[in-house]
């Protein structure tokens, strides 16, 4: 004959007791609605357990309130899962169901750059073992060490280590060297002149095949700011014959930094 749920003994904290007694009136109630109301009241009672357990990870790139809901999912799954006749309290059954959610949180949501799943968990290996090691050989821990403990390469073990770094990255505002600034200050910026090195180059190369005499004239005109008439006096030809070589030069040069333009301009 199946034993039903019993209370605990008197000297567990009252929270457990209440559970139990939750637990005892929810198999004792004849409809569903009061189930229903007495589940909602045993979760209830126990919500203090969730913001102890996310209190334990808080600051660690979740928001704490985001914490404190995964928690109170693993506290409604603990809840549908204990069988008080086991004789276990709920309190010992539900924290592993709470901690591994939040734990499933960190791991699916909590990084800004996302690792492969098979690195995430050899860090989690990693971290356990290096405490053991070190208490083993008296000594830190190197990633040779851990690679013949772990029996993987050398480099996933540093990999590893360079993982923590997508989980926590710098903030932009953090000083990494004394007296350097901030990491924003060591970004790159927009460079205008460096964008022109490309057209500048075409521009140069397209500039040589032109004849000396056009050469001179492009020089003189656009380097030296000297007007048309200028230009006329030095070549000995009048300012309209200076607008038509200066015309046919451009476009000249236009359809050698692009021999499409042409077509594309009719």
């Amino acid at each position: 004959m199946a034993r039903g749920p019993t209370l605990m003994q008197p000297d567990v904290s009252p929270r457990e007791l209440r559970t139990q007694e939750l637990y005892l009136r929810m198999a004792a109630a004849r409809s569903e609605a009061t189930r229903d109301r007495l589940f909602d009241e045993l979760v209830t009672t126990n919500l203090g357990l969730c913001d102890a357990l996310a209190r334990r990870y808080a600051g660690r790139s979740v928001e704490r309130d985001d914490l404190v809901q995964v928690a109170r999912v693993g506290l409604v799954a603990a809840a549908r899962r204990y069988r008080p006749e086991l004789g276990h309290s709920f309190t010992a059954f539900a924290i592993p169901t709470i901690t591994g959610e939040i734990k499933r949180h960190f791991r699916d949501f909590g990084w800004v750059i996302r690792p492969p799943r098979h690195l995430q968990e050899l860090r989690a290996k990693s971290v356990a073992r290096r405490g053991e090691a070190e208490q083993r050989l008296q000594r830190s821990v190197t990633a040779e060490d851990l690679s013949d403990d772990l029996g993987v390469p050398r480099s996933e073990i540093e990999e590893c280590a360079m993982v923590w770094q997508g989980f926590r990255p710098l903030s932009l505002d953090y000083d990494l060297y004394p007296d350097s600034g901030p990491l924003t200050s060591q970004l790159a910026q927009d460079d205008l002149a460096l964008e022109r090195v490309a057209d500048v180059v075409s521009l140069r190369e397209s500039v040589a095949k032109l004849s000396r005499r056009d050469q001179a004239i492009l020089r003189w005109r656009f380097e030296e700011g000297c007007t048309q008439r200028e230009i006329g006096m030095r070549l000995g030809v009048s300012q309209m014959q200076v607008s038509r070589i200066l015309t046919r030069i451009l476009q000249q040069a236009r359809e050698l930094l692009d021999p499409t333009w042409e077509t594309a301009a009719s």
